[in-house]
C-alpha cells in the first residue's frame, strides 16, 4: 500500500496507489502500479525505482486516482541521466492521455516520449508479464473500472481485486470472485451517506466480499471524515472472512 486516502491526501497518507510485484517463471519481478493519485509519487519511490516500473494503471480520472502522473512524468523525462529509454505502458478510460496532457500544462511530444497510452476496456484482459489485469466498469459518475490483477507464475493462480470507486453493481461479482484479497474502497458510512451511484460503504463492501467468495477484505479510500472503526464493523456484519481497513506501507503476500 502505497497510498489509501480517499478524496485527498491525509496527514498521514496520500491518495489512492498500490503497487504490485510479482515474479515470472525466469525470476523477473514485474512492478505494476494501480492508481497514481495526488501525493502518492514521493512514497511510491520507498518501493521501487520509478525507472523500473513496467505500467500503470488507472482506475479513472479523479484527481485522487492519477494526478501524481505529472510527477511521474518529470522524473522519467528530466532526470540528469536523461529520459527513460523506454516508454512506460498508461492504462487508463478514454482521454487518458489528453487529460494528463491538460493537467501537466499542454505539453505534447514530451508526453508522448515517455508514455505508450491505452485504453482499458470492460472485461478486456490486458497482459503484463506473469500477471493478467482485467478491467471492470464500474458504477460511479465517470467512467470507471475495477481491475482484477491475477499472478499465473507458480503452482496456483493468486488473485488481487481491486474496485476502485464504485457503488453496488453486478461488476463487482466478476471482479472479486474467489478473490485472495479484495481492496475494496469504502468511503461511505451507512446512515450518513444516502447518494447512491458514487462509493461503496462498508456494509456494501463486506456484501461484494462474501458474494464473491473473497477470503480476504480490506478497505480502503477512506476520506478523513469516515471514521475506520465503523466501517469495518459493517463489513464484518456481512463478511465472515478476515476484515482490516488500508493502511500506508502495509504489504501482502498472496
Amino acid at each position: 500500500m502505497v497510498g489509501c486516502a480517499g478524496s485527498y491526501p491525509s496527514p498521514d497518507s496520500p491518495a489512492s496507489c498500490y503497487l504490485v510485484e510479482a515474479d515470472d517463471d525466469q525470476g523477473r519481478t514485474w512492478r505494476v502500479v494501480l492508481d497514481l493519485g495526488s501525493g502518492a509519487v514521493g512514497p511510491l519511490q520507498r518501493y521501487a525505482p520509478l525507472d523500473e516500473l513496467d505500467a500503470v494503471l488507472l482506475s479513472h480520472l479523479h484527481p485522487d486516482h492519477y494526478m501524481d502522473v505529472c510527477g511521474l512524468y518529470v522524473a522519467r523525462r528530466y532526470a540528469p541521466g536523461g529520459p527513460v529509454p523506454v516508454r512506460l505502458p498508461l492504462y487508463g478510460p478514454r482521454g487518458t492521455g489528453d487529460r494528463i496532457r491538460q493537467a501537466y500544462g499542454g505539453e505534447g511530444s514530451g508526453l508522448d516520449a515517455t508514455f505508450e497510452v491505452h485504453d482499458l476496456a470492460d472485461a478486456e484482459p490486458v497482459e503484463l508479464g506473469p500477471l493478467t489485469v482485467t478491467p471492470y466498469r464500474v458504477q460511479h459518475p465517470v467512467e470507471a473500472y475495477g481491475l482484477r490483477v491475477e499472478h499465473h507464475a507458480g503452482p496456483r493462480t493468486a488473485v488481487l481485486a481491486y474496485t476502485g470507486d464504485t457503488d453496488s453493481c453486478d461488476a463487482l461479482l466478476p471482479l472479486a470472485k474467489g478473490a485472495d484479497l479484495l481492496l475494496a474502497e469504502s468511503s461511505f458510512q451507512e446512515g450518513r451517506d444516502t447518494t447512491r451511484g458514487v462509493h461503496l460503504t462498508g456494509l456494501r463492501a463486506g456484501q461484494a466480499a462474501a458474494d464473491a467468495g473473497c477470503r480476504r477484505l480490506v478497505l480502503t479510500h477512506l476520506p478523513a471524515w469516515t471514521d475506520p472503526d465503523v466501517v469495518r464493523a459493517e463489513a464484518r456484519s456481512v463478511f465472515p472472512g478476515a476484515v482490516e481497513t488500508a493502511r500506508p506501507g502495509a504489504a501482502y503476500v498472496l
